[in-house]
């Protein structure tokens, strides 16, 4: 039997929508600082991380209610939007972080109050003790995980007890062969297991899709089409699969993940793509095309066109 499946079948929506975009070289700092310090966060980063190891600080959205972080508390901040992140809401910016982690005073000029104080450290020295991820790409697959969050999300150590934080903070400041990988697949193992405690609380919004994966029926059908996104499915098919009738499972994917079956494979298999044609940039559009279950480059850069306003190979280039 061929498979062309893109993913593992073992992935859970979460993971897979995170797959694609998973941090490749991410930013990694720790932070050493002596309060008063404030940092003015404008680096336009589709999402960013932040714990804090040791002492606490506060982060302030532009628009949003001011959270305190305590050790052990893990903070997630969606972008593009600026924030700050200071030992007080009132603490003036002392530092501007701009795209591509260029760092300024707020009046555009040489940052010398901060300095490097060793690898992956940054900071005045002091009692404060914080690590921040920054992922620097938005792939297309991750838009339907972003569009999925607030602002800010933030998941309490009594709450939440996790050894990641200490793992992640443990392993920051080694300058060793590989150790980029293993601090990339750390970042993306915290994310994950944030993520994942704070769509399962009963008080949160999550929504329709990772809602879905409880359906015995929708779940099955949506592991199907995520795992095996090359395959040529028919409603027909995929109701055979999951053992219920055409019109059973086109009412119920409908009405549990909000829109057809057929709709969400065109949109994952056009996420897909969009990640491939970055990650593989020396396959061809046909190459990519039969990955995600088109027929043809054709066929793919029409969709594609459609969907992003460019095509295929624009897309790759731009």
């Amino acid at each position: 039997m061929a498979c062309s499946s893109v993913y593992t079948s073992g992935m859970d929506p979460l993971a897979a929508l995170l797959d694609g975009p998973r941090a490749h070289g991410a930013f990694l700092l720790r932070s050493v600082l002596t309060p008063p310090w404030s940092l003015r966060i404008a680096d336009q980063a589709p999402l960013t991380v932040v714990s804090v190891v040791r002492g606490e600080a506060w982060i302030v959205p532009d628009d949003g209610e001011s959270v305190l972080l305590g050790e052990g508390d893990v903070a997630i901040a969606r972008g593009p939007d600026p924030y700050l992140v200071a030992d007080h809401p009132a603490t003036p910016p002392q530092a501007l972080i701009l795209p591509g982690q260029e760092c300024r005073t707020p009046d555009g000029g040489h940052l010398t109050a901060y300095a490097d104080l060793g690898v992956r450290t940054w900071g005045t020295g002091g009692p404060v003790v914080l690590l921040t991820g920054t992922y620097g790409m938005e792939g297309e697959i991750s838009k339907k995980l972003l569009a999925a969050l607030p602002t800010l999300i933030v998941l309490r150590a009594a709450d939440w007890p996790t050894p990641l934080v200490g793992l992640l903070a443990g392993e920051i400041g080694r300058d060793v062969p590989g150790q980029e990988a293993v601090l990339d697949r750390l970042l993306d193992l915290l994310l994950i297991a944030a993520l994942r405690a704070w769509f399962d609380r009963p008080d949160t919004d999550a929504p329709a899709w990772y809602r879905a994966h409880d359906d015995p029926v929708v779940g099955q059908a949506l592991r199907l089409l995520q795992h095996q996104p090359g395959e040529p499915w028919t409603v027909a098919k995929l109701a055979a699969d999951t053992g219920v009738s055409r019109a059973a499972l086109a009412r119920r994917f409908a009405t549990t993940v909000g829109e057809t079956p057929m709709a969400y494979l065109a949109g994952w298999r056009l996420a897909l793509a969009a990640d491939l044609l970055r990650q593989q940039p020396d396959a061809t559009i046909g190459a990519v095309a039969h990955q995600v279950g088109y027929g043809s480059a054709f066929a793919l850069s029409a969709a594609f066109k459609r969907e992003f306003g460019v095509s295929p190979q624009r897309y790759r280039t731009a």
